[in-house]
């Protein structure tokens, strides 16, 4: 439930633009507020989904095993989301510039979207695998 909380209170900060999502909260390096705020979202989505699907915490099947540990693996990725992205951006507002070196240029920006992409969509994705799983083992034990 906490997940799911955190989950709607980030979305709807993120997707309203809120002017708290800019506030610098502390450091040399000016952390914002929606930094910390998108850095929570995206570990509740993996975190949620584990949680939710009893599953992924007692797998039962060969599937379910590597299901689990992908989700694993997208959860320790959702974690290190912060420092991962702040080695490719070189500050914590994660903005980017046309500059040639890779950290804060254009290439960092491609992995720095393709990184939050795959944390975000990696997760869904192997919630409908287990979901279509789930459905073909009833159907085929029908």
């Amino acid at each position: 439930m906490v997940t799911l909380i955190i989950r709607i209170c980030s979305g709807t900060l993120l997707i309203t633009g809120s002017p708290w999502l800019t506030t610098p909260l502390w450091g040399k390096h000016n952390l914002p507020f929606g930094t910390l705020i998108t850095w929570f979202g995206i570990i509740a989505l993996p975190l949620a989904i584990y949680l939710g699907v009893d599953q992924f915490q007692n797998p039962k099947d060969t599937l379910q095993v590597y299901l689990s540990l992908a989700l694993k693996i997208m959860l320790a990725f959702a974690i290190l989301w912060v420092p991962i992205c702040f080695f490719l951006a070189g500050n914590f507002s994660f903005s980017f510039t046309e500059k040639e070196a890779f950290q804060g240029g254009q290439t960092a920006m491609q992995w720095f979207w393709r990184f939050t992409y795959g944390i975000i969509s990696i997760p869904v994705g192997l919630l409908l695998i287990h979901w279509v799983s789930s459905i073909l083992k009833k159907w085929m034990a029908k």
